[in-house]
């Protein structure tokens, strides 16, 4: 009942907004080529008590792309027949770093199961008082090895999605740097987190201008304005806030986007208020222009 009145508020709530848009954002060429997918964390409460119920909403709001972080105590094959049923595909697949190096065939076949071109690992150990260049070599040992198995065995692409704490400086740049320089392109790309670019300090249009033949998707999220940044990799979800009304240049970082090599996008938002700031966020998204 509670997934049904918030599918109905949303698909409502959509319509409200775009009806309301200016006549000039609803005309010209669009910013985002595509209609953004989704990542399955931004719905992980209801995802985990109500499958098919929040795979409704998932469509109702718009999504038809969506990221799976996690298969919420079900198997790859039922979530695969649910979201055939709605037309919904999984372009990628996010596992923990112990699953990814310890079980990457057991990842491999869930991956393949679900539709997956990608299976996606954010963040690995590393040292609570900040990243090591020995914990970023022993990672790109890992990535090397885990992505060459991926690619070779399975037809399928390793991306690592940065979470902030990899901007260690170091040398003449950061320790994602280093990760970039050491990972073998061929086995291994990456998913920009644009929020944990910008939280550590980072610019997600310079990076993209950088390195952009490596990153092949996006988490698009906004951090709160005034929210002070740091290199822990962490912030309280509340600072999840509706795309736009944040710190991040988000038409600037679209258009960065656009020569490089990314192929998805997926609206992520942490917060609890979900209900009320996806929507928003689709809505401010389909309305930017070039």
């Amino acid at each position: 009942m509670i997934v049904r009145k918030l599918a109905l508020f949303s698909c409502l709530l959509i319509g409200l907004l775009y009806n309301h848009l200016p006549l000039s954002a609803q005309t010209g060429r669009p910013l985002l080529k595509q209609h953004p997918g989704v990542v399955s964390y931004t719905y992980r409460k209801a995802f985990a008590t109500d499958m098919p119920g929040t795979l409704d909403l998932v469509k109702k709001t718009g999504f038809t792309d969506i990221e799976f972080s996690n298969l919420f105590g079900q198997t790859a094959a039922d979530i695969r027949r649910m979201i055939d049923e709605r037309g919904i595909k999984c372009s990628s697949f996010g596992v923990g770093y112990e699953d990814l190096t310890g079980k990457t065939d057991e990842v491999a076949k869930n991956a393949r199961t679900l539709g997956a071109k990608f299976v996606r690992v954010a963040g690995f150990p590393h040292s609570k008082t900040g990243l090591t260049l020995d914990e970023a070599k022993q990672a790109i040992s890992e990535f090397n090895r885990v992505g060459k198995i991926l690619k070779d065995q399975y037809g399928l692409t390793l991306v690592y999605h940065n979470h902030g704490f990899e901007f260690q400086p170091y040398e003449k740049g950061t320790l994602f740097d280093y990760i970039m320089q050491q990972t073998n392109p061929r086995y291994v790309s990456f998913e920009m987190d644009i929020l944990w670019v910008h939280f550590p300090g980072q610019d997600p249009v310079a990076l993209l201008k950088k390195y952009g033949n490596r990153f092949r998707l996006m988490h698009v999220k906004d951090l709160k304005k005034g929210v002070p940044g740091n290199l822990s990799g962490g912030t309280s979800s509340e600072n999840d806030v509706t795309l736009g009304t944040g710190e991040i240049n988000i038409p600037a970082v679209l258009k960065a986007a656009q020569r490089s090599a990314i192929e998805h996008y997926y609206i992520e938002d942490e917060s609890s208020n979900v209900e009320t700031q996806v929507p928003q966020s689709i809505k401010y998204l389909l309305s930017l222009r070039d």
